[in-house]
């Protein structure tokens, strides 16, 4: 059998199209989440510990010079990447938690 043949059947699978179904939709998800969190949940929280805003929290590690740009641990990003990731952890727990059950009541 060719390789183009056989990349042929692997593309017209269902397998493979279903995944780059998932993958663009994980993709487009993603900034869904990305927004609510930095864009709707973040600024009331930063409110509330007195008007922190997560995103500029950092260390510097080596100032800027003349050179170069300062050095810095951002922290407060990191912050922002752990909410949103479980987040989207939370959303894909409660969707495949949904489809089981239904799978469930179609059997």
């Amino acid at each position: 059998m060719s390789i183009i043949k056989e990349f042929e059947e692997f593309v017209v699978k269902g397998d493979a199209v279903d995944m780059a179904v998932g993958i663009v939709f994980g993709a487009a998800f993603s900034k869904v989440i990305t927004s609510l969190v930095n864009d709707v949940m973040m600024p009331p929280i930063g409110v509330l510990l007195g008007g922190v805003d997560f995103k500029n929290l950092k260390i510097i590690i080596k100032a800027s010079t003349a050179d170069a740009p300062a050095v810095t641990l951002n922290y407060g990003q990191f912050i922002n990447t752990t909410i949103d990731f479980l987040i989207v952890a939370f959303c894909i727990f409660i969707a495949v938690k949904g489809v089981n059950h239904l799978r469930k009541r179609i059997k």
